[in-house]
């Protein structure tokens, strides 16, 4: 008896300790069960950006002989002061990354090295972050050699993808696999600062105090391993006013050049920067320069790295797009999973493509799935608007005349109460999008509901900030049918799946694992021929549908000729 009491106590205690805490604004009703809560204070964006560039610009990169004594290299370089962390990759030869604990080794370390001599070639005597590591005598140090650990920055390939997907316990489990093998690792993150920081010292021989960020995939949780790294130059801090610092009656100012508009003076810099790292920047190759564009931009492959790059400056919606992605990103573990997984489904039916074209983007599935997942009930994400209401002052922030407001504390946000499984959300996101109004309605993260389409484009996905902008304008009618074609039987499988699902052991795909398979859309198309009529019987048809269509036959009651609207 007594342990019966003892237990129903604890089951009353656990139940008062989950209750439902509900908060009603701007339409959005989050249920957040305080039990579930994860206690562990979250960064803000920008703090994660002070912290990895602090940590880049006390870190170098070496290109080492193949046959090296990890040891030794670390004694070499413990000289010039305690290392904090390092690790070797490949990427056409054989790379170091080495961050040191305090910056003052860095310069220690570049005080004792050399320029090189090129022989016949003049070398140019840049001083960078960048080294080149030779031997002395290498065969003392050819016996020694050991395996020397190198960091992994692919993705799996499709196969070994499979076999994981396939052995995985449950679809959950699926998503969280996928996710787990295509995010970039902590050694891939720190290597795309490092980037930045480099070209940031290139930069800085024309524009002191300037600034390289990353942005886009590299920062905003969602990029994966392999992913082009876009970099933003920032001259903001450039010449800023300390009031602190000013006094008397005078106020002193740079003497610049002028020139007639933002565009001009951005393409001008661009310009200049890309000549700076085609004459000058170690390890950076097939400099292009599309001053042109929308957003003008220098495009360029870091060697060294292995990352091809896209440079631009006077692009600080982008920057600010990459801070909501990350922060819809760490509201819920799951936001990244299903991101991960839709964007990979996409690609292995060719809807996305590296290449520009009518193709849907990925930063357009990110908004899908967002939007897909404010229309949760309870919502899993908040909408942009409810975001700007819990702003503050320090987090108002209007640029070029677009208000891109919203609160940057992650833990003043309370977690969402949904507990929908990532099985079931997958299944409904098909669903959802399968059947979704595309000719009428468009997509809106803002107020996170449905809304009349603006324009007549196909597929209408609103920018969250340039709200006058169509950020899917370049998907055709084809793409988006396609889309919703493999929306609709990726829906249909994963139904299927529940009432069949093979053992994990029998090696056979099943679930995300089966979406994955090319010959899904292989026998979507093979059945669709199949039900076509034979081209003969179909140009009998078309033959006797323009005969009946001649003009003679296209009057109305009143004589006057009509026009057919049949598609």
């Amino acid at each position: 008896v007594v342990y019966k009491i003892f237990i129903y106590l604890i089951k009353i205690c656990f139940e008062f300790y989950i209750c439902v805490c509900v908060c009603v604004c701007a339409g959005n009703v989050f249920v957040s069960f305080i039990g579930s809560e994860d206690r562990t204070p979250k960064k803000k964006f920008s703090e994660v950006q002070k912290e990895r560039r602090e940590q880049a610009q006390r870190t170098v990169l070496i290109h080492c002989p193949n046959k090296i004594s990890e040891k030794k290299f670390l004694k070499y370089l413990s000289q010039h002061g305690p290392i904090s962390h390092h690790f070797f990759y490949e990427s056409f030869g054989l790379y170091a990354v080495v961050e040191f604990c305090q910056k003052e080794s860095v310069t220690s370390l570049q005080n004792v090295t050399r320029t090189p001599s090129m022989g016949t070639e003049a070398a140019i005597p840049f001083k960078s972050r960048f080294f080149n590591l030779k031997l002395k005598n290498p065969s003392s140090q050819t016996s020694e050699k050991s395996s020397i650990p190198c960091s992994n920055h692919s993705p799996p390939s499709s196969k070994k993808l499979s076999e994981l997907l396939c052995y995985a316990e449950s679809v959950d489990d699926q998503l969280n696999t996928l996710l787990k093998e295509f995010q970039l690792t902590e050694e891939d993150i720190k290597l795309r600062y490092l980037t930045c920081s480099l070209i940031e010292d290139l930069a800085a021989a024309y524009f002191q105090d300037c600034t390289v960020r990353p942005f886009g995939s590299s920062v905003n949780s969602f990029g994966k391993l392999g992913c082009d790294l876009d970099m933003f130059l920032d001259l903001d801090e450039i010449g800023k006013l300390n009031t602190s610092k000013t006094s008397g009656n005078f106020l002193m100012e740079f003497q610049v050049k002028n020139v007639p508009s933002e565009r001009i003076a951005t393409q001008k810099i661009l310009s200049v920067i890309g000549e700076c790292l085609d004459h000058f920047g170690p390890g950076c190759v097939g400099v292009q320069k599309i001053l042109n564009a929308r957003c003008p931009l220098v495009r360029f492959s870091h060697q060294a790295s292995g990352f091809q790059c896209d440079l631009t400056t006077n692009n600080r919606i982008a920057l600010k797009s990459s801070e909501l992605l990350y922060m819809y990103g760490a509201l819920d573990s799951r936001v990244r999973a299903l991101v991960f997984s839709i964007r990979c489904w996409a690609r292995a039916h060719s809807l996305t493509s590296s290449i520009p074209g009518s193709w849907i983007t990925n930063f357009s599935l990110t908004m899908m799935v967002i939007f897909f997942l404010q229309r949760r009930s309870p919502p899993i994400l908040p909408t942009l608007d409810y975001l700007k209401t819990l702003a503050d002052a320090e987090d108002k922030c209007i640029i070029e005349g677009h208000n891109c407001t919203f609160i940057r504390d992650l833990n003043r946000i309370k977690p969402s109460g949904n507990t929908e499984t990532l099985e079931s959300l997958l299944k409904e996101f098909f669903e959802y999008f399968g059947n979704f109004a595309f000719n009428k309605n468009s997509i809106n993260i803002r107020q996170g509901r449905e809304q009349n389409k603006p324009e007549c484009s196909p597929l209408h996905i609103q920018n969250p900030f340039e709200t006058s902008l169509n950020i899917s304008k370049n998907v055709n009618q084809s793409q988006l049918q396609k889309f919703v074609d493999l929306a609709r039987e990726s829906a249909w499988i994963l139904s299927q799946e529940d009432k069949d699902r093979p053992s994990p052991s029998s090696n056979q795909p099943w679930g995300l694992a089966m979406l994955l398979q090319p010959s899904v859309v292989s026998s979507v198309s093979l059945a669709k021929k199949k039900r076509r009529k034979p081209a003969s019987e179909r140009i009998k048809n078309l033959l006797e549908s323009i005969k009946s269509h001649s003009p003679e036959n296209d009057t109305d009651t009143n004589g006057k000729r009509t026009v057919s609207t049949q598609a």
